[in-house]
Formats: structure tokens, C-alpha cells, sequence
């Protein structure tokens, strides 16, 4: 079997599991994560590419440093970027970069989609304002998301899985 497509198969493997983690436990395990960082350095050792271990630990590298600031104001979940930095070690910091873009953009489609048929743009344009001035004044963070069942509240990890899909099927 070529290398490319057990790639991809490790690709697709670990965002669904991830996805179906997120969906039905609300989060991603940190011990899929793991299992998930163990497979891909196995294959970038195996795949026998000299550049492989250093192209590994950039592409998760680079998810972590453009991402962790989303996570410290709360509005990125830490198993999203977790879930990009292994993606990222497979990938390939040049890859995940588009995967990363391909995401954020499917997540938008969908959140503008979410607040076009259930209503809520003027509510959730408040509810950012609402949270800008009391960053403001207060100094203090709080998770930018609505704790519970919001309707806007959505699963990043489903826009990673299409942006995963759009990869393994040639897009980017």
C-alpha cells in the first residue's frame, strides 16, 4: 500500500474519532491525542523520509504557536489545537497551514449558517460587545463562549474534519 494513502487513512482516522469525541463527550481525550502523536511520529520515522522527524515536529509546532492565543482567551477549545498539531506532524508545517485556513473558513460558513436560519446575529453581536468592554475594564478573561448548549456554540472539530477531507481528496 503507497505511503500517501496510509497517510491519509491516519488522517481521516484520527479528526473522525475526534469528531465523534467531540460530538457525543464534549471534548477530545487526551489519551486519543497521545495515541494519535505516537502514530504520527511512527510514520514519519517509518515513511523513511531523512527530513521526516524534523518536518514532523514543525508542522505540530506551528498549529501551537499561531493557535495558542485563541485558546488563552478562551474562544479555541485546547483539543482543537491539540487535534492541529497532530494533524500538523502528518501534514507538515505548509499543509496544516491551509488546513488550518480551510477550517477556520468552514467553521465561518457554518457559523454564519447557524445564525442566518436560527436568527441571533444582533444577540450575538451584543454578547461580543458585552465581552470587549468587560475585558476592557476589568482586565479580567472569561470564556468568550456561552457555557452549556448554545445554539452558536458549534464542534470545531467538525470543520477540521472538512478541511481534513479537502486535503486527502487533493484540494490543497
Amino acid at each position: 500500500m503507497s505511503k500517501v494513502i496510509i497517510r491519509q487513512m491516519l488522517l481521516l482516522t484520527i479528526a473522525g474519532i475526534a469528531v465523534l469525541m467531540d460530538l457525543y463527550e464534549m471534548r477530545i481525550k487526551n489519551s486519543w491525542i497521545i495515541c494519535s502523536f505516537i502514530a504520527g511520529l511512527s510514520y514519519s520515522i517509518w515513511s523513511g523520509n531523512r527530513h521526516g522527524i524534523v518536518q514532523y515536529v514543525l508542522g505540530t509546532a506551528v498549529p501551537l504557536v499561531l493557535l495558542g492565543w485563541l485558546f488563552y482567551f478562551r474562544m479555541l477549545g485546547s483539543g482543537d489545537i491539540k487535534l492541529f498539531c497532530v494533524l500538523g506532524g502528518l501534514m507538515g508545517p505548509y499543509h496544516i497551514l491551509w488546513c488550518m485556513w480551510y477550517a477556520v473558513l468552514a467553521g465561518a460558513v457554518l457559523s454564519l449558517a447557524i445564525l442566518f436560519f436560527c436568527g441571533g446575529f444582533h444577540q450575538r453581536f451584543h454578547y461580543l460587545e458585552q465581552y470587549v468592554r468587560q475585558l476592557i475594564e476589568t482586565g479580567k478573561q472569561s470564556p468568550y463562549y456561552r457555557t452549556g448548549t448554545a445554539f452558536e456554540n458549534i464542534h470545531f472539530t467538525i470543520p477540521i474534519f472538512m478541511s481534513v477531507m479537502l486535503y486527502t481528496g487533493g484540494i490543497y
